[in-house]
């Protein structure tokens, strides 16, 4: 895409490009709405569909009151069209096309710095005083229908990647189900059960000392649950790091590649698999696997029963899993060989996933830094 240069576009008043249709905005409280097919439009988006509109045709909606104020990921403003309601929290823009198109208008004001336009301390407020005082840069509609086209494509990449993603999770998960049904039910005869003490060593972990600072920021990867997230995987580094004191002072276990980490508290059944030796935090009760179990098996076992493993956890404060109660939980241990042979299957996807996150993050840097670029204020 050309690189447009900013200097050369027009300044004006937010006025001056479009309508305010603030006045035709009527707002109805929750239990006096009628349900029906209409989006019903707030501050951030539908608040709930009513059997009646007021709007039918391609407008902004900036937020007045409740917006994402100061985000720089949470947009303010958001296109709508065709029928719709909008209550009062949300002023009403219809761009005035001779001038400006709806989509350049809207690109203009999703992330507009309006923190110095705001009023109130508990609940900020847009007001449509302070709204007239936005100020935009604009060029040419030829310009703007350049710059939008190309923005709304890298939305469109994106939006069709995630999708890819979420069609490659599920696959991981029906694969799992097709190929070793429920984990915890006796569904293949001639499959057995093992306790997970009789399938792994159970290893956990602690915190060195934060207030002596020789134990910290060494070359030992240390990881805590909070770094795990629901898509978590294969873990090569850590956020944080010990010296080797620091390890040796507190007796740390270490993990070795192949580890099935699995978080016993705040919250359970966080779940990933150690990729470069480590050390944790006491979080965790993890699972060293014996030969009679696959590392991606067991972990496939652990993200599909979270919920049972949440049952399992006892606390009065939080719920948390011991060393005890993990290692009497029993599970279905099909033959290594078909435990082996669904772990190349979910390798080759999880690359194919990896190449596609890939391609995503590099797609949404093009995309900020474009949005930074001409629509920074």
């Amino acid at each position: 895409m050309k690189i447009f240069n900013k200097n050369e576009w027009k300044k004006v008043k937010l006025g001056d490009v479009c309508e305010v249709l603030d006045s035709k905005r009527i707002p109805i409280s929750e239990e006096k709405r009628i349900k029906g097919e209409y989006p019903y439009y707030g501050a951030n988006g539908i608040q709930g569909y009513i059997n009646d509109y007021i709007f039918d045709e391609e407008l902004v909606l900036l937020a007045e009151d409740g917006g994402n104020f100061g985000s720089k990921t949470k947009p303010i403003a958001y296109k709508i069209t065709g029928k719709a309601w909008v209550n009062n929290h949300a002023h009403v823009l219809k761009a005035k096309d001779e001038v400006i198109s709806t989509d350049f208008l809207l690109y203009s004001l999703m992330f507009y710095d309006v923190t110095k336009l705001i009023t109130g301390t508990t609940r900020k407020k847009l007001t449509k005083t302070g709204m007239e005082k936005i100020t935009l840069s604009i060029p040419t509609l030829i310009v703007q229908n350049k710059i939008t086209n190309y923005l709304q494509k890298i939305e469109k990449f994106i939006f069709l990647r995630k999708n890819q993603l979420n069609f490659l999770n599920e696959l991981n998960k029906s694969l799992f189900t097709t190929m070793f049904g429920d984990p915890l039910l006796n569904d293949k005869k001639e499959w057995n059960f093992f306790k997970i003490k009789d399938i792994g060593k159970i290893i956990s972990g602690s915190t060195p000392s934060t207030n002596i600072s020789e134990y910290w920021n060494g070359e030992y990867l240390w990881i805590t649950p909070a770094e795990l997230n629901d898509d978590s995987f294969i873990i090569n580094s850590t956020n944080r790091k010990l010296t080797y004191l620091g390890v040796k002072t507190s007796s740390l276990i270490e993990l070795p590649i192949g580890t099935v980490l699995l978080s016993s508290r705040a919250p359970i059944g966080k779940v990933a698999i150690v990729g470069e030796n480590m050390f944790c935090n006491q979080g965790f009760k993890n699972i060293i696997p014996n030969e009679k179990i696959n590392s991606i098996y067991l972990y496939y076992v652990f993200k599909e029963k979270k919920e049972y493993l949440n049952f399992l956890g006892r606390g009065a404060t939080f719920k948390e899993l011991s060393k005890e109660i993990v290692e009497n939980i029993s599970i279905k241990v099909p033959p290594i060989e078909l435990q082996n042979k669904f772990a190349e299957r979910i390798e080759k996807i999880e690359k194919l996933k990896f190449e596609i996150e890939k391609s995503i993050e590099m797609a949404q840097n093009l995309y900020n830094s474009l949005i930074s670029k001409y629509f920074d204020n």
